[in-house]
């Protein structure tokens, strides 16, 4: 699949275009540039595509903070997300990750510039002009969103800003519920005016089925503890002319208003031949990757990962994987990679065989799941392992390596002699010799253990699966995957659970069932029972729909589907803060097992990882502080409560 990327502008544009300045952080107006940017229509072309340039780096977790929530436990002691993971970060510290604020604003004006400049293209059709202008539109509400993801409220930009703005005439921020209104708009219109799909070199670029799904999830946030009526926080968070800018009044019809927009979202891209992953889709081939062998875990496996059967992923970032991204950081370690582990929190949340929370089933040993036990099939894993990997739903077989289960990948057999500690021998292929899958072991001196190394490990005694490639290769020659493909920005699924939320967030009852029959859809894709015929086994049952509400049961279950189903997809680092639960999760350190540890006794003992840090300030850091120079700037700019 072509990379619409590897056709972006070089540095030319980037010196043109992305220089900064103190309002908006954006470049001056460059007369001569723009005639030459739109010269032709290859130019033209370029200077669209250097309009998605912006975009955060989903591709790269080294960076990117939305992988900087409780779900794993990195290794890397040098990567720069770390200040995210410990909550370390202020206004005026927000190291060379946090590059948001500025590049967003720099995205706006660009597409602004495109706008302005399309139509004088020599040649250009007027179906391309109105194509690009389009794109520009979808993108300057996307900015926006992404602003409001990370800071709230935020400054709109509604036209191409005018460089020479005086001090007295800059904008102050919008209040939240007017940045809401105004990019739920932009996203509504053009979703009238994109195409619903491209294919081919054209793969990535927006679309209607991307603007309408990017929409529910905007109304979905806004729906929201964290922003909606939150009193608690910001009753004082107004701007210099003491217009309020988080709305202190909570409205039940927001979440209606998520709901209906995540509905129409849904029926709309399925209607144009968008679905759900199933293994019926495989485009993979069980031929060349035979694992996971089992039909549910496959398909879990492969959902976004097999980029020529899905048709789940609604959009996608189609820039070239890094050496710093998931797969590489979760690979067995042969010379870089498994360094990505999954936390016992995280491992916690994963239903039993029965798609219960693990303490709900009474099948289930819950006060024993520390203890150990003995596996010995070929779907989950053969040896001595923990009750706590044992009875566990498809997904976390799919997604999770742990000692004593299998990993579904390529590597070498460089220590034939079976040397411990240093890479996956012949003994431990579990695909027929044909090295496609691997036993996992994590105790210090076994083929996935820490042995002597300060990086590229395990800190947790498992490492994850989610997002690797069966067919991606831990090979001391690569310094790349060897197997790439587009990763989701959205996903139907999302926007199933999307829906569920707001839904039993409303409560009325017929949207409470339509919205859970969608999520049982998704428990059916995992292979767990729908949410009532499970929990009326539970140790409390739960026998019909009535506890809903943002305070509920059922949101409860709600949001644990969710952890689960998007697991490692970038949401938890979000979801966490705007539920208000950051403190109970991003507060406390990180727990797994003692990766120290020669033996079963010693390795199978829960540890608290005091020297992985972990803080989290309410109310600063449920937003993302607006960097200090903006605030100096901008005399008309309040900055963020705590900051």
């Amino acid at each position: 699949m072509k990379k619409i990327y590897n056709l972006l502008l070089s540095v030319v544009f980037v010196s043109f275009f992305l220089g900064s300045c103190d309002y908006l952080d954006i470049a001056p107006n460059e007369t001569a540039t723009e005639e030459d940017a739109f010269a032709s229509e290859q130019a033209a072309l370029n200077y669209l595509y250097s309009c998605y340039s912006f975009m955060p780096a989903y591709q790269n977790s080294h960076t990117f903070i939305g992988y900087a929530g409780d779900e794993i436990v990195s290794c890397f002691n040098g990567e720069p997300i770390k200040l995210y993971f410990q909550g370390g970060y202020t206004s005026g510290n927000i190291g060379n990750v946090d590059a948001t604020y500025s590049n967003m604003y720099k995205g706006i004006r660009q597409c602004y510039l495109l706008k302005k400049n399309i139509a004088s293209v020599p040649g250009l059709s007027e179906d391309k002009i109105n194509d690009y202008a389009n794109q520009a539109d979808f993108l300057i509400a996307y900015y926006h969103s992404v602003l409001m993801q990370h800071y709230g409220p935020v400054i709109l930009v509604k036209e191409l800003p005018d460089m020479n703005t005086s001090y007295e005439k800059m904008l102050p921020r919008s209040p939240y519920d007017e940045c809401v209104d105004w990019v739920a708009e932009q996203f509504r219109i053009v979703s009238e005016k994109l195409p619903t799909e491209r294919t081919g070199s054209s793969y990535g670029l927006a679309t209607s089925v991307a603007a309408k799904a990017l929409r529910a999830r905007l109304l979905l946030y806004a729906a929201s503890p964290l922003f909606n009526g939150n009193s608690e926080y910001y009753s004082d968070f107004v701007n210099h002319d003491g217009t309020l800018l988080m709305s202190q009044t909570y409205s039940k019809e927001k979440y209606k208003v998520a709901a209906d927009a995540a509905l129409e979202a849904i029926n709309f891209a399925e209607s144009h031949g968008y679905r759900l992953y199933y293994a019926e889709d495989d485009a993979i081939g069980t031929t060349t990757y035979p694992y996971p062998a089992d039909k549910t875990q496959r398909q879990l496996r492969l959902t976004y990962v097999d980029k020529n059967g899905s048709k789940e992923v609604l959009w996608a970032n189609t820039r070239l994987e890094e050496m710093y991204s998931i797969q590489n950081k979760s690979i067995p370690f042969l010379s870089f990679g498994g360094g990505y582990g999954p936390s016992i929190t995280m491992l916690e949340r994963f239903y039993t065989e029965n798609g219960l929370p693990i303490e709900q089933d009474p099948d289930y040993e819950y006060d024993k799941r520390f203890e150990t036990t003995t596996l010995n099939d070929d779907i989950r894993g053969e040896g001595i392992t923990l009750k706590l990997n044992a009875h566990r739903e498809p997904r976390f077989y799919a997604w999770i390596s742990f000692h004593n289960g299998f990993y579904e990948c390529q590597t070498e057999k460089t220590v034939a002699n079976g040397t411990a500690g240093t890479t996956y021998q012949v003994a431990m292929d579990r695909s027929n010799g044909k090295g496609l899958r691997w036993l996992t072991q994590y105790k210090k001196t076994d083929n996935s253990g820490k042995v002597n190394r300060g990086n590229n490990f395990s800190p947790t005694g498992y490492l994850n699966k989610k997002g690797v490639h069966p067919g991606a290769a831990a090979r001391k020659s690569d310094n790349t995957p060897s197997l790439r493909y587009p990763l989701p920005i959205i996903r139907l699924g999302e926007l199933y659970l999307d829906y569920a939320e707001a839904c039993v967030g409303y409560g009325e009852a017929d949207y409470v069932s339509e919205g859970m029959k969608k999520l049982n859809v998704i428990r059916g894709r995992a292979g767990v029972d729908p949410v009532l015929t499970a929990w009326a086994k539970a140790k409390d049952p739960l026998t019909d729909y009535s506890s809903t509400g943002i305070d509920g049961r059922l949101m409860q279950i709600v949001r644990q589907e969710r952890m689960i189903e998007l697991y490692m997809e970038t949401h938890n680092f979000w979801d966490l803060r705007r539920w208000k639960l950051g403190a109970k999760y991003f507060g406390v350190y990180p727990k797994g097992l003692n990766v120290e540890a020669t033996t079963n006794d010693e390795f199978f003992k829960v540890i608290t990882m005091t020297s992985h840090i972990r803080e989290f300030r309410t109310p600063a850091n449920y937003l993302m502080p607006i960097p200090v120079d903006q605030v100096s700037n901008n005399p008309q700019m309040v900055q963020n409560p705590g900051y």
